[in-house]
């Protein structure tokens, strides 16, 4: 499952988006796989960190992050004439693809108690009240 950088509005069933701790020094969750992402698309950390709303400092503080990963994710050139760029490692990619059969088989996995949140969420409050409110005698 290719996941899109996830808008809450647009987001119509409930989705999981897993933060995973790799060791003590490493964490790879939804915004780090949404920046890989978006510099594959947009060849640029600037470019990507508008795309996704964020500040350019906060997009190389993610990226730093990834650096105590064994391999680079993103390879950057200067700028100059042509101007600077960036782009996905093969590794970083892998990345990616792991993060996105991991969260696809997550949601899958999750199916049944995902709807009943869902449920939950668009039940009618009158609905839940009388079904969770507690009598006292």
């Amino acid at each position: 499952m290719s996941s899109p950088r996830m808008n809450p509005s647009a987001v119509r069933r409930p989705l999981i988006r897993p933060r995973l701790y790799l060791g003590h020094a490493i964490s790879i969750g939804p915004g780090k796989i949404d920046l890989l992402r978006e510099i594959q698309v947009q060849g640029s950390i600037s470019a990507a960190a508008r795309a996704l709303d964020i500040p350019y400092k906060r997009a190389w503080q993610l990226l730093d992050t990834l650096s105590a990963l064994p391999l680079p994710v993103v390879e950057t050139s200067i700028g100059g004439r042509s101007g600077g760029g960036a782009r996905l490692t093969a590794y970083g990619a892998a990345l990616i693809a792991a993060y996105d059969a991991l969260e696809s088989r997550l949601n899958a996995a999750a199916e049944t108690e995902l709807a009943t949140l869902q449920r939950l969420v668009e039940a009618d409050p009158r609905e839940l009240a009388a079904q969770f409110t507690e009598h006292r005698s």
